[in-house]
Parts: C-alpha cells; structure tokens; sequence
C-alpha cells in the first residue's frame, strides 16, 4: 500500500521563508472558498428575496389571510422579529411599511459580506502576492 505524503516547498524571498503547497492541493482550498461563497451568497440571495416580498406585501395591504401572504410572513418572521421596534411602523389605511424589516436586510447582508471577507483570508497565497501586499502597505 503506497504511503502519500504532503508536499510542502520552502522558498526564500528577501530573508523570509514562506511554504508553498503543492499546486493541486491549493486549487483544492480555492475550490472550496468558491463553493461556500456561492452558497452564501445564495442563502442571501434567498433571505434578500422573501425579505422583499414581506416588505412588498404589507406596503401593498396585502390580506394577511391570503395562503401565499400568510406562507411568506412565517417564513420572514424569525428573519424579522430581531430588529422589530428599532423604528416605527408607517401605517396608511391598510397599508404598512415596515422599517425593521429593511434594516433586518440590510443587516443580513452586512453579515453576509462579513462571512465571505473571512473566508477569504483562508485562501492560499503566492510568495508573490505576500511581496506585493507587505510591500504596498
């Protein structure tokens, strides 16, 4: 049975050693970055929509009764109960605009860029993109 071993090389720029990866095995890391950007970003994307219906629905007056009203208020009510109260609501006849449920989307997409910027800083780097980052700061 053959026995793999990690390939790891050490390169030597200006006094500093830096260890590469072998070239699959970064491409491997960089594949799975993709994948969890891409489902994040979906997951978002999801949120973002429902979020948006919500908002839709109620500054229409929609009948709260209504299967497919009635579906998208449960499903964007756990999303939105957080930041209920933060302002008030604006009512008009039977119309409403719910400020909270704007800020809940603003807020889950700064969460989301969040994840992806951290994420990021996991994916593998060149010994020359470390030169030119330390050396243009």
């Amino acid at each position: 049975m053959e026995e793999k071993t990690q390939e790891v090389t050490t390169t030597r720029t200006d006094a500093v050693a830096v260890n590469t990866e072998h070239p699959q095995k970064s491409f491997e890391k960089k594949k799975v970055i993709f994948r969890a950007h891409q489902i994040i970003w979906y997951i978002l994307g999801f949120i973002e929509i429902m979020l948006g219906f919500r908002i839709t629905l109620k500054a229409l007056g929609a009948n709260p009764e209504s299967g497919f009203t009635s579906f998208i208020y449960g499903l964007t009510s756990p999303l939105a109960i957080p930041f209920q109260g933060i302002f008030r609501t604006a009512v008009s006849n039977s119309s409403v605009f719910e400020w909270s449920t704007l800020v809940a989307a603003l807020v889950y997409a700064l969460i989301a860029y969040g994840i992806v910027y951290f994420i990021q800083l996991m994916k593998p780097v060149s010994p020359k993109e470390v030169n030119q980052t330390v050396d243009n700061t």
